[in-house]
């Protein structure tokens, strides 16, 4: 039934502004509400001085819900929102009292689906470059002839069919140590690692493979997955991949001692091929053959040259010139022995002169005497004589023995 106009309602009637105002505390006071993540189709953008304003659409659902950025918010965005691109946002429900109008106010924006992807990818890849584990510094050389080879791979793919049989043909006696692994879906990563831990714990591999056939990028994540990259890296052998056909790299790539484009190509890069290797070893030989013959025909023509030379030399005029050089020697000899002695001569004498002007037998000529105690000490002193002491005089020439009658020092 219709009101008539006479009719007094029972409640009295609120304003627009506290309808508003209460709709914004149910909005704003819901937890759910306050940091929400939305994903969908932009499908508007406005830039203004203050932020970017936007719209967000779900053309199955056909709704809509207005977006702002504020302007201090736009540069820590990961993705700027771009009129035609899907996106996620981070973000929480706001009310625009003026228009009575809710809308989101966005924290956060990311690319959805494969551009999320792409998104990880890039910052993976910068955290990990960055603390180095991307260096050339760090690669470790591939074996030259390795006799053991691990390969981490699935057993049902139809990679690993493809690389035994390259492996024997280009080697064959080689040791191939089989370490099966899931390499597709969400325990790939976990199956990686543990693959890898298991040929490290086995000890016998000289290098190890991972490989995995071609496949879309969604299916090859697992090498992008941090756990698998860090494995590679703390691998205490040289480590090549071989993941799927030509395409971007992978960050298992990029850790890798060495990768290759398929898994064929990573064993064709590990293992020499025998036939080449004979080859090549018949190139050496030849080579080595050439340069032996070449230096025997040097030594032959140098010893050719020299029995020339002999000939075209008499034997006496050879022993002629080596009779000469002798003289000339002998002669040198001489003059430096003669020389050595006369200064040693000269020397001598003086040594003598001055040892015959320290001998106390020609003091005792220039008419000093020396006067000794019976036991045949020197008396230096007065004071070590007495009265009646009997001392020998000892002359340049002859002694005498003499008796003390007085000391005049006394």
């Amino acid at each position: 039934m219709i009101p008539s106009s006479d009719t007094v309602p029972e409640l009295a009637p609120i304003s627009v502004g506290g309808i508003t105002a209460y709709i914004q505390e149910l909005l704003e006071q819901d937890g759910q509400l306050r940091q929400v993540w939305i994903t969908g189709e932009v499908s508007s953008t406005n830039h203004h001085r203050k932020g970017l304003f936007f719209t967000l659409t779900d053309p199955q659902d056909k709704a809509a819900i207005s977006c702002v950025a504020w302007h201090g918010q736009l540069e820590k965005l990961a993705q700027v929102p771009v009129m035609g691109e899907q996106v996620i946002v981070l973000g929480s429900i706001r009310l625009y009292p003026v228009r009575g109008q809710y809308q989101l106010t966005v924290w956060q924006s990311l690319p959805a689906g494969s551009g999320l992807l792409a998104l990880r990818y890039r910052q993976l890849r910068g955290f990990l470059a960055a603390e180095g584990l991307f260096d050339l510094e760090r690669k470790k050389p591939l074996p030259l002839h390795p006799q053991t080879i691990a390969v981490v791979t699935s057993a049902s793919a139809a990679a690993w069919g493809d690389m035994q049989k390259t492996l024997g043909q280009r080697y064959p006696g080689l040791h191939v140590l089989f370490s099966p692994a899931i390499v597709q879906g969400e325990q790939a990563p976990a199956s990686i690692v543990k693959g890898i831990e298991r040929v490290e714990r086995d000890g016998r591999a000289e290098v190890l493979i991972l490989a995995r056939g071609g496949g879309a990028t969604e299916e090859l994540a697992c090498f992008n997955d941090e756990r698998v990259v860090r494995a590679i890296a703390n691998c205490s052998i040289p480590v090549i991949t071989g993941i799927g056909h030509q395409r971007d790299e992978s960050l298992a790539d990029l850790v890798a001692d060495a990768y290759a484009h398929t898994p064929t190509a990573a064993a064709e890069q590990v293992v020499p091929e025998l036939t080449s290797l004979y080859a090549e070893h018949q190139e050496r030989l030849q080579a080595l053959q050439r340069a032996a013959k070449s230096q025997l025909d040097t030594v032959q023509n140098r010893f050719g040259r020299l029995q020339s030379r002999l000939q075209r030399l008499p034997l006496e005029r050879q022993i002629q010139q080596q009779t000469q050089l002798i003289g000339w020697q002998k002669q040198q000899l001489v003059q430096v022995t003669q020389k050595c002695l006369q200064t040693e001569t000269l020397r001598c004498k003086f040594l003598q002169e001055k040892l015959a002007t320290l001998d106390p037998k020609e003091v005792l000529k220039r008419g000093y005497a020396v006067v000794r105690t019976e036991k045949g000490a020197i008396a230096r002193s007065s004071s070590q004589l007495a009265l009646e002491q009997e001392l020998l005089v000892q002359l340049g020439t002859g002694q005498v023995k003499v008796k003390v009658t007085e000391i005049l020092d006394k």
